[in-house]
């Protein structure tokens, strides 16, 4: 997976060099970059349906630490502490951080009713306005999802996703603490939660899940960096597009 690391320097130069300069700017970014969250959490739960039996009657999947590494990660994902106490969803957790912040959530509000009624990506996302690199994104997630590959599903959610959130996240924690902590606040604890699970617990459990998924099999660990690949790729075409749209915005205002 040495390979991998020019295209995460990469990503993470962009994040760098384009930097989120204003309020405003990261305010339209947390619009676009919301479905990143959301989509996410379908990966995680791909991920479970493949290690853990999710189906009544129930049986007992083979490999037992694969099923605890991938539960102890849906916790924390789907049921994280909340800055008001309680519990959320990462997802949640971030909506919160938009709404606080004072984002712009129509795009996100009018995605999840459409996609609760459907029940279905392929045809929620056909009838959709939201713009066109979120769909591009969106599609190439759910690609991993529909092709069923355990070794897939688990690359695109390593290597791109958790293993790059902590880099991507610390340098916007640095600059939100000299930044408005009352309206930051929320989006703050959710970065620094972010770090701390992902750094801590969810970066190493996803790396003995490939460890363990992969073994000693060349071939699969092959798929895994091709599959890695296109993820971290994705991502990187995300972010320039986000940039781009916000530089365009800029100009008109």
């Amino acid at each position: 997976m040495e390979s991998l690391g020019l295209l995460r320097k990469e990503l993470l130069e962009r994040q760098m060099a384009s930097q989120l300069s204003s309020e405003e700017a990261l305010l339209r970014f947390m619009s676009n970059h919301v479905f990143a969250v959301w989509d996410f959490q379908s990966l995680l739960k791909a991920l479970q349906q493949q290690l853990t039996c999710v189906q009544v009657p129930w049986t007992p999947t083979p490999d037992r630490e694969a099923r605890r590494l991938i539960n102890e990660i849906v916790l924390d994902e789907e049921s994280g502490p909340h800055p008001d106490g309680g519990y959320a969803s990462h997802f949640e957790l971030y909506l919160d951080a938009m709404k606080k912040a004072g984002a712009n959530t129509q795009l996100i509000d009018e995605w999840l009713p459409l996609i609760e009624k459907s029940g279905n990506f392929s045809t929620a996302i056909t009838s959709t306005n939201l713009p066109s690199h979120v769909v591009k994104f969106l599609k190439t997630t759910f690609s991993f999802i529909e092709q069923g590959s355990l070794v897939t599903i688990a690359s695109a959610f390593l290597y791109g996703r958790e293993d790059i959130i902590p880099d991507l996240f610390r340098q916007l924690v640095q600059r939100l603490d000299q930044e408005n902590p009352e309206k930051w606040g929320y989006f703050k604890f959710y970065l620094e939660e972010h770090i701390h699970c992902d750094e801590e617990k969810h970066g190493p459990a996803a790396e003995r899940l490939m460890q363990r998924i992969c073994g000693n099999d060349p071939i699969l660990w092959e798929e895994a960096e091709q599959a890695a690949r296109v993820a971290l790729t994705a991502r990187i075409e995300l972010w320039d597009a986000m940039v781009a749209s916000q530089e365009a915005q800029s100009k008109a205002a």
